[in-house]
């Protein structure tokens, strides 16, 4: 498969506002995303963003970046539009959509997102890790999945939710919100309207889900830092500076 990474980079973070530039080690958050993306080693790597600034930092550390309008309503929306500038000609099969506050995601884990595509039936794909930390079980800050497994490594998503879920013995699953689309796929996402469930969840994949939509998560064992706030960007940098 014609394999695109896209990383949206927008810097009106209501918690961590300007945050694609900040630096960690020497280098803007965004470029240590772009970096991880480059060594998956799957395919073009591109930062789709609304503001220059962003895009000449990308530039300048040897990168590729589009600009996107700024209204977009989300992340899909945005690489939605980066691809259909980048790819006129429609040759992109899988589209990559990893999310720009990621800086010290295993690039090892971009490329596992792929593999629920060798089900034929599979529309979306993401990934997931088990929670292990008892906090996070009840935090709604960490959206878990709820699936019916199909291999060791492999889940069926059945829904996504901020609740404890699923009740009893077993495994949690935390969402990691790195998704694959298979470009039909989305297409039709973006041509949907937000869902019930998305909007009372605020979680934007069940607006696929509740079209009928196919979601599979990898289960993988490495769970990236998501920088939100001031003192998740203090963790990156000593995380990166090592």
């Amino acid at each position: 498969m014609s394999t695109l990474i896209l990383i949206p980079a927008r810097m009106a973070s209501t918690r961590l506002p300007g945050k694609p530039l900040a630096d960690i080690a020497g280098a803007p958050m965004i470029v240590h995303v772009a970096r991880r993306g480059a060594e998956a080693g799957l395919g073009r790597v591109v930062v789709a963003t609304d503001t220059e600034a962003v895009a000449d930092a990308v530039r300048a550390h040897g990168f590729e970046a589009v600009m996107t309008r700024a209204d977009h309503a989300s992340g899909s929306d945005r690489i939605f539009e980066a691809l259909t500038a980048l790819d006129p000609e429609k040759k992109v099969e899988t589209i990559v959509n990893v999310q720009g506050d990621l800086p010290t995601i295993d690039s090892d884990i971009i490329g596992a997102s792929l593999r629920p595509f060798a089900e034929p039936s599979v529309d979306i794909a993401t990934l997931g890790v088990e929670i292990v930390r008892d906090e996070e079980k009840t935090n709604p800050n960490v959206v878990k999945i709820v699936g019916s497994p199909l291999s060791a490594t492999r889940l069926r998503a059945l829904y996504f939710t901020r609740a404890t879920a699923p009740w009893g013995e077993g495994p949690l699953y935390h969402h990691i919100g790195l998704y694959a689309y298979r470009r039909a796929a989305l297409e039709r996402f973006v041509a949907l309207k937000p869902s019930s469930l998305e909007r009372r969840e605020r979680l934007e994949q069940l607006r696929a889900l509740e079209a009928g939509m196919r979601i599979d998560a990898e289960i993988v064992k490495s769970l990236p830092l998501g920088v939100d706030t001031p003192a998740d960007l203090e963790r990156a940098r000593q995380i990166l500076s090592n």
